[in-house]
């Protein structure tokens, strides 16, 4: 009977758990279907459609019109330069907060938090004068990359998890005539793996699905990252097409199938994040 009363809440909350995943699975099976079918059906029967209603035909659609691969390559540019610099300024600006000593670091802090409270949309305007007309960087990668080139986010993360590294380890690599940049590259970043997957996985997200920046920076369509070109598609040309609901739904899943792919690869570096074992070890 004991094992029984026990059993039972488990076997509840693996019941609960089971319900609550199909409910949060159920929107992106369904645009996976949606996007692999001929002839459209809104309905709730449209999610479990007839073999024969399946087809690419929407991928093929919706290269042809925006081209796919193009846009795709675009937001990988995008995504890429923007992690590039955010883990770059981030790792040094969190070492600076948490390692050495200067006077003005808790000002410099308090500010990196206070920037999060400031929505991004008040400074388009003056981002925008300031990069395409100052700058000229206007239909320009560059352009697209400056606003994001650094998160308050991310150097919030690493001065974290540097503040957990123990202080006898630096002043023992000193010692020994080693240089701020080998204590940071040599021993503080492999220590803190998972801040580092951490960051980037954070980072993606943002500059992959951001529309309003590269929307108002760009205007050849071939610079204009997926989620651009998937906006201008469905208010130009959505139209014109015979499913233009299963198109889009095509370019969706194109936009969501690598953060869903990096989540699942690095799923792991979400739990394991215990700085104290590596240092430990």
């Amino acid at each position: 009977m004991k094992t029984r009363g026990t059993r039972a809440p488990a076997v509840l909350r693996g019941v609960v758990l089971g319900i609550g995943a199909l409910a949060f699975l159920f929107p992106f099976y369904y645009m996976v279907i949606g996007s692999l079918q001929r002839e459209p059906d809104q309905s709730v029967a449209g999610a479990f459609p007839q073999p024969g209603n399946l087809t690419f035909e929407n991928y093929v659609t919706i290269d042809a019109r925006l081209d796919l691969v193009r846009s795709v390559i675009n937001s990988g540019i995008f995504t890429g330069g923007v992690i590039l610099c955010t883990v770059v300024f981030a790792t040094l600006v969190g070492y600076a907060l948490a390692v050495l000593q200067w006077r003005g670091r808790g000002a410099v802090f308090a500010l990196a938090i206070l920037v999060q409270v400031v929505p991004f949309q008040l400074l388009l305007i003056p981002l925008y004068v300031l990069i395409a007309r100052s700058y000229g960087l206007a239909d320009n990668y560059l352009g697209m990359i400056l606003p994001f080139a650094i998160s308050s986010t991310a150097v919030i993360i690493f001065r974290q998890y540097f503040l957990q590294l123990p202080q006898a380890i630096f002043e023992a690599a000193r010692i020994d005539g080693a240089s701020e940049i080998q204590l940071l590259t040599k021993i503080a970043l492999p220590l803190v793996r998972p801040a580092l997957v951490t960051v980037v996985l954070v980072t993606f997200i943002g500059p992959w699905n951001e529309f309003l920046w590269p929307f108002l920076i760009t205007k050849r369509a071939d610079l204009q990252p997926l989620a651009v070109s998937l906006a201008n598609y469905l208010t130009n040309v959505a139209n014109s097409t015979a499913n233009p609901f299963g198109a889009v739904l095509a370019g969706a899943v194109v936009l969501v199938v690598p953060i869903a792919v990096l989540f699942v690869v690095f799923q792991r570096h979400f739990i394991n994040t215990d700085v104290s074992s590596g240092v430990k070890g």
